[in-house]
């Protein structure tokens, strides 16, 4: 086999197994029901998995709060955070100077049972000025802009609705709508059609009645009046959300008790409660009951990954995670602003603040990642900002012999499934593979796959190319 070599590299081994941090948060999946769990036990066979135990998230990286373990004891330093301080030129010469000698990104698996909070991530001015201000609940100045790739049918929240959706939820038809505003402004000149206005608002009673009276009439009317003004639809939905966000606990929760109750007895009595979505309000009450969060699901594209698709969540996007399990990876920081479906810290003011108020269709957060021409087995995931770019390899049963090409950054591979013998001349000796092996390749070295399984192997890399 031909192995590539870093020369500026003057260390003896740059490609190394690791051993990587488990988050059990409560929302994760429980047991081996989580692909996070069954990665750990298919790298680890002795790892001990608890059935009543939530494994929530896989962390890949040099974060501080889930620093990856060196899994080789020839390497005198014990964690990756170390190792890389200690060896800045691991990450490329480009990378190592754009972002300070740091990893840029954290690579993970998260494992969904239960909703996720409505967050949004800061960008770094704002991430800045809330690690200043409150460093208990902002931990770093970084920004975290993240990407979701689907292992699994993957549910979330993603993005406001177009204007239009948000709409139907407010009112039943438009078109009696403006009748309505018409014949309000008429009916003190014009007597005579007061009971005609009066028989049109009783047909423009709202599709959900509880979200409207949360929003209230004053911005439900400003955000119809502002149909096909960017500027001002943006405007008028921020009003819209904050208003429904800013309300008093007593009202929303009596709101969302009668809207459960209806829609609970609609769905008994058999009748369609779509219009209403609620088998996702259901499933949301039931995680969360009393949460404002569960209206945000009229404000919010409902978006469903199919494996392989992706979504990007920029800076300042709203969104929350319902249910599957995905590869995400995300520039190295943990800051969250969240404001419902969690028991978490929120901060309602920042969020409604901070917020992209641009609507946009469900279908236009959702990507699949881009064949490379050069290589048949590679699929890129190309994100917008410069931190990170996910690469999924998957090579077939027809292949035995693979080449993991150089890149001029540090990259961690994971394996998702299928058995490998990895060789470098950067490493100590061969290193075998499996379902869960993890490892962390510096910049400018190559790795040759020998692939044992009959079944081929996948692997998800993760690095910075400039």
């Amino acid at each position: 086999m031909l192995y590539l070599h870093n020369p500026n590299l003057n260390f003896a081994s740059s490609v190394f197994p690791l051993t990587c941090a488990v988050q059990n948060y409560a929302w994760g999946k429980f047991g081996l029901e989580s692909t996070v769990a069954r990665l750990v036990v298919g790298d680890d066979p002795l790892a001990v998995i608890e059935d009543n135990k939530p494994y929530a998230e896989l962390w890949m990286g040099a974060h501080p709060k889930g620093d990856a373990q060196i899994k080789d004891n020839r390497i005198a330093q014990t964690t990756l955070g170390q190792w890389i301080a200690h060896y800045p030129a691991c990450l490329g010469s480009k990378v190592k100077d754009a972002f300070q000698g740091q990893l840029p990104f954290l690579f993970k698996v998260l494992s969904v049972n239960t909703a996720l909070s409505i967050q949004a991530h800061p960008n770094k001015e704002l991430a800045a000025s809330l690690h200043a201000q409150f460093p208990e609940h902002y931990p770093d100045n970084n920004h975290k802009p993240e990407m979701a790739i689907a292992l699994t049918r993957f549910q979330g929240l993603c993005g406001f609705r177009p204007v239009v959706e948000i709409l139907s939820f407010l009112q039943r038809e438009s078109w009696c709508c403006v009748l309505c505003q018409v014949f309000r402004q008429l009916e003190q000149y014009v007597l005579l059609y007061i009971n005609f206005y009066h028989l049109l608002y009783l047909c423009c009673v709202p599709e959900v009645p509880e979200f409207y009276a949360l929003v209230g009439q004053e911005a439900a009317e400003e955000l119809q009046s502002s149909m096909g003004d960017e500027i001002r639809s943006s405007q008028a939905l921020k009003k819209c959300f904050t208003r429904m966000m800013s309300c008093e606990k007593k009202v929303f929760v009596d709101e969302l008790n009668e809207l459960v109750k209806r829609v609970s007895e609609e769905g008994a009595a058999g009748k369609d409660t779509s219009n209403s979505n609620g088998e996702l309000l259901l499933r949301l009450h039931s995680q969360y009951p009393g949460d404002i969060g569960c209206f945000s699901i009229y404000f919010l594209n409902y978006v469903v990954l199919e494996p392989g698709q992706a979504m990007f969540l920029g800076a300042n996007e709203p969104h929350a995670y319902i249910h599957g399990d995905c590869i995400e990876c995300m520039a190295c920081s943990d800051n969250t602003v969240r404001a419902g479906l969690t028991r978490k810290y929120i901060d309602v003011n920042t969020l409604c603040e901070m917020l992209n108020y641009k609507p946009a269709s469900a279908s236009s957060k959702i990507f699949p990642g881009v064949p490379d021409p050069s290589d048949p087995y590679v699929t890129l995931y190309d994100s917008p900002v410069p931190d990170f770019k996910v690469i999924k390899i998957q090579v077939p049963p027809s292949v035995k012999d693979y080449c993991v090409a150089a890149v001029d950054s540090a990259s961690i591979l994971l394996v998702i499934e299928g058995d490998a013998i990895a060789a470098s001349a950067a490493a100590f000796s061969d290193l075998t593979m499996k379902r869960g092996s993890v490892l962390f390749v510096s910049a400018n070295e190559s790795l040759s796959l020998h692939i044992t399984s009959q079944s081929g192997v996948t692997l998800f890399r993760a690095c910075c190319l400039l």
